[in-house]
């Protein structure tokens, strides 16, 4: 698609792809924060349960005995026995401090645990996170108990490295946002084709377009969702009364380019009639007066003409920009004017020479074509010798180019007056029927479409006509929409 000049060129498909896109990536990173925080939540909570089981474990296995506390029996908990394991259990009263720890923290200093041993009550638990000066991050939870003599009171706390944990953590992150972002790609791709195919009403919408435009459809016959058939039926509306004010207008051009033909016939019968008269009458043939108003008459009669029929050439000539062109066979329409044209000038004996593929195809008008084709034809044929050639060829690059050539073996256009014979009026041979407009119409017409007339000397002496044009499609080729 050709840029927007105006900077509002944007895809309705990427615009909604866009906004799916970041809502989505919303979404799912609020969720995985919050799946990852719940889960952290829920290892915590779990480690609290652990170390409360661990505290049962060690008032099981702790004894005192004349204010010396011990342990009865091997601890369950064999990372409690092992050296620096990450599991450690101590003993704490709020009167004398430490009075005991389980083998594996007898290399751990308590000193930055201090601020949590408080004075629990009785069956109260604790349970929090800790950091050392070293860095080292510890759980730690705190049961209060009251001893067996109903008065010394001591805290039974267990402490576990958070290495475990944050390794667990760690993992289950990974492993979220490795699913997470898999889902975003894949919701990703599937929005993107439903989006393709929800919009795909639109783009078979400008493919009908532009078959209309190109002459291979004239309606978007195709049924379309509801949001799109008033749209649609509006376009069809549109397009049909764009054709009816076309036809109207060449009607009503040629119903009065033909009104003034008829008067104008009249008075140049009347004035040749008046002319005879006056030959005949020796009594007034010499009378310059009178012979020069009558030859002033003539030209503006002539001159009249030229407009007329100029006007007329118009009436039957479409806008070439119109985005309504249809496809015209060239070879078809060249075919068409020269038959008609061999019966015209059957006494000639004209032999003619026809290069044209089939399968190029001309977009627009075919009355445009048959008329700048007729008007180049008919000057080869009238001022042509005994040959003239029409030859068609197509170039893709480095541009588009669709070149149509007429040649001829008669007297030719000088270089000087190469130029001048496309103006309005303008004739060489004033003594040849015509009105000097023909090939100022093609020009029109040409011009109309973006074309080019060029106008030189063909190989045989006489005149070559070259149109250049870019409207034009091979048979079988798919126009592609811009």
């Amino acid at each position: 698609m050709t840029p927007d000049p105006s900077g509002t060129d944007y895809s309705l498909q990427t615009r909604l792809l866009t906004a799916v896109s970041v809502l989505l990536c919303i979404f799912l990173g609020l969720t995985g924060v919050v799946l990852d925080r719940a889960f952290r939540s829920s290892v915590e909570a779990g480690v609290a349960e652990q170390l409360q089981v661990q505290i049962y474990v060690l008032l099981s296995a702790v004894e005192e005995e004349r204010g010396q506390f011990y342990f009865l029996q091997d601890l369950r908990e064999p990372r409690f026995s092992q050296l620096n394991s990450g599991l450690y259990g101590v003993v704490n009263s709020p009167l004398t401090g430490e009075v005991l720890r389980t083998p594996s923290a007898l290399e751990l200093e308590f000193s930055d645990f201090a601020n949590l041993w408080q004075n629990l009550g009785r069956g109260e638990s604790f349970f929090t996170r800790a950091v050392t000066a070293q860095g080292q991050e510890y759980f730690v939870s705190t049961y209060g108990v009251v001893w067996e003599n109903g008065e010394d009171q001591y805290n039974f706390s267990v402490l576990e490295s958070t290495g475990t944990y944050l390794a667990e953590v760690n993992k289950f992150r990974t492993s979220l946002w490795s699913w997470l972002g898999g889902v975003a790609i894949l919701l990703l791709i599937l929005q993107l084709l439903l989006l393709r195919w929800g919009l795909s009403p639109l783009r078979r919408l400008a493919i009908d377009l532009k078959s209309i435009e190109s002459g291979s459809s004239e309606e978007l016959k195709e049924r379309y969702p509801r949001e799109l058939r008033a749209v649609t039926a509006n376009l069809n509306l549109l397009i049909k009364s764009e054709r009816k004010q076309q036809q109207r207008y060449r009607e009503t051009l040629g119903d009065l380019a033909h009104s003034l033909k008829t008067p104008l016939a009249v008075i140049a019968g009347v004035m040749q009639a008046l002319r005879d008269a006056r030959a005949g009458d020796s009594a007034h043939a010499a009378n310059d007066s009178v012979r020069e108003q009558f030859r002033t008459v003539d030209e503006q009669l002539e001159r009249m003409n030229q407009i007329v029929g100029y006007q007329l050439q118009r009436a039957v000539k479409s806008n070439g920009t119109t985005a309504l062109a249809r496809r015209v066979v060239v070879a078809e329409a060249a075919g068409k004017v020269l038959r008609a044209l061999d019966k015209v000038y059957a006494d000639k004996g004209m032999r003619t020479e026809c290069r044209i593929d089939a399968g190029i195809l001309f977009l627009g008008d075919e009355r445009d074509l048959m008329e700048v084709l007729g008007n180049v034809l008919d000057n080869a044929y009238k001022y042509g010798g005994t040959w003239l050639s029409i030859t068609a060829t197509t170039a893709l690059v480095p541009a588009r180019q669709l070149s149509i050539v007429v040649e001829d073996d008669g007297p030719g256009i000088s270089a000087e007056h190469q130029e001048w014979v496309l103006q309005r009026g303008a004739r060489l041979d004033t003594l040849a029927r015509g009105q000097g407009i023909g090939l100022a119409v093609v020009t029109d017409i040409v011009t109309s479409y973006g074309g080019q007339i060029e106008v030189g000397s063909s190989v045989a002496g006489g005149a070559r006509i070259q149109l250049v044009l870019s409207n034009f499609q091979l048979a079988g080729e798919e126009r592609a929409v811009q």
